[in-house]
């Protein structure tokens, strides 16, 4: 992937896309920031705080499977650039919330942006061969992520600037309403300058964009399962908001009966999306066929990075506090180093899982060191020299990082013209993960001693799921050739408006 640095050809694509998933990443976590100042200024309880934390992911896990189907039919070039444009709203709604309720709604809302990593894993996927896909959709994913990071360090900064608007106070408000202008002032800019492929390329898609496609009647009850949990974790979600008194039961039972329809609709979707299969009017010839266990496979490894990524990001600052006696500002400078190993670690598994010959062992090597780095991560206390601290910390990360990396350099590989589908289920399971990691989270009494208890269960957890990959995840066919996806130039980009909408 030579000329990565350059702005030209694919990697210009590669470049404009990062930069897209960035910023959504920059509106993700723009809140974790200012909770301090939000808790203090709206009054708000420890749980309310935990329940916001929940509500930052919750309609990711939904949005995630939908913006799969919108992306595989209409394309990344459109489908981002909404994306990009719809953040403005909640970011403003977010900005202007005057008690818990409306923060709660806005940050719902707002957790729809996190769907955005879906639409640039296709985006990579048509623009680069098999060969380089690792590295491509590692430093799309690991600079795109390192948004949190930069959310963390930037967005102080403005609100401590503007503060003659705010009355001398931290003026919160006016930094989380600038995040959402730039991304949609962004979007047009997206939507101007990139391609949904590279000239000449046809854009695949998928027969129906109702439900995934699967190639065999026993992977169609397989992906049936493993929906569940998608749609279970909003129950959990439910059933957290019930009890910081946000809906009563009665609410959470009405709750309860419509995500019972909601996956009733989506099995329908399904089954109407394969219908020519499991009625035997069609069957796929053996290499058009896909092993649904692939996707399932990656849904668990995502649980196991990413999901304890988006849990961890969002309570590391108050770890170092309680469990290593660090002040505030001293603890969230710790805990940017775990955010900031995104921007070699992603990139670097990915090339891993390009170059070792092997993407399956690539993945299991990763999510073993993941859970490794975490049970150590935990094994350490108070008087442990900071430099040790740092360095578990980075380590832990390093491990997380790269097996997201090694998990998307196989996703674009599985099935082309579902890549869209596939990528969205897999990323909805990382927040499945944190929803499920953050609620146990929330259940155990504050405390140094609860957080190890929490790092444990994702070292655990991690380790799990390597030994599952090492048994039942298959090495994807042709997943380092070298596909005709030569470099094209910027003159050959800018005639490119004619093919993108090709049927």
């Amino acid at each position: 992937m030579a000329g990565i640095w350059s702005f030209t050809g694919r990697n210009r694509i590669l470049h404009f896309t990062w930069f897209a998933f960035f910023l959504t990443f920059v509106i993700w976590f723009n809140f974790a920031p200012f909770a301090t100042a939000v808790k203090t200024e709206m009054g708000l309880s420890e749980a309310q705080m935990r329940t916001l934390a929940i509500c930052n992911v919750a309609l990711t896990i939904p949005a995630r499977i939908i913006v799969g189907m919108v992306l595989d039919r209409f394309g990344p070039r459109i489908t981002y650039s909404c994306l990009l444009v719809y953040a403005a709203l909640p970011c403003f709604a977010f900005a202007m919330a005057q008690n818990f309720e409306q923060l709660v709604y806005s940050r719902l809302a707002l957790s729809v942006v996190g769907c955005g990593f879906v639409i640039g894993i296709r985006m990579v996927a048509e623009w680069f061969p098999s060969s380089e896909i690792g590295l491509a959709e590692g430093v799309y994913g690991g600079w795109g992520n390192f948004g949190s990071s930069a959310a963390a360090f930037t967005l102080p900064a403005i609100a401590a600037a503007t503060t003659f608007m705010a009355a001398g106070q931290l003026n919160w408000r006016f930094a989380i309403a600038v995040t959402g202008v730039v991304a949609a002032c962004y979007g047009v800019i997206y939507f101007l300058n990139v391609s949904d492929t590279p000239p000449g390329k046809v854009y695949q898609r998928p027969p129906s964009s109702a439900g995934m496609e699967v190639t065999t009647k026993r992977d169609f009850w397989f992906m049936l399962l493993m929906n569940i949990p998608l749609v279970a974790a909003l129950g959990v979600i439910a059933w957290r908001l019930n009890r910081v008194k946000f809906i009563d039961a009665n609410t959470f039972s009405v709750v309860c009966i419509f995500l019972v329809a909601l996956y009733a609709f989506q099995a329908y979707n399904a089954y109407k999306a394969n219908k020519p299969l499991m009625t035997d009017k069609k069957k796929y010839e053996a290499d058009d066929r896909y092993r649904f266990s692939q996707v399932a496979n990656l849904e668990l490894s995502y649980v196991a990075c990413f999901g304890s990524e988006l849990a961890v990001v969002s309570m590391l600052p108050s770890f170092f506090e309680r469990g290593y006696g660090l002040p505030a500002a001293l603890a969230g400078a710790v805990a940017s180093t775990y955010a900031f190993m995104n921007i070699p670690a992603r990139p670097g598994g990915g090339w891993i899982s390009d170059k070792v010959g092997s993407r399956k062992w690539a993945l299991v090597a990763t999510l073993g060191g993941t859970g490794i780095g975490y049970l150590i991560f935990s094994s350490l206390g108070q008087g442990v020299p900071l430099p040790v601290v740092v360095a578990a910390t980075m380590l832990a990360s390093f491990f997380v990082m790269a097996a997201e990396g090694a998990t998307f350099g196989i996703v674009p590989l599985i099935k082309s013209r579902v890549t869209g589908q596939i990528a969205g289920n897999v990323g909805a399971y990382g927040n499945v993960g944190a929803v499920i990691y953050l609620t146990i989270y929330s259940l155990l009494p504050a405390g140094a001693a609860s957080d190890r208890t929490f790092f444990n269960m994702l070292g655990v957890v991690a380790l799990m799921v390597a030994f599952v990959n090492a048994f039942f995840l298959k090495e994807p066919t042709g997943s380092h050739d070298d596909e005709p996806v030569e470099a094209v130039s910027d003159t050959m980009i800018s005639a490119m408006p004619e093919d993108r909408y090709r049927p």
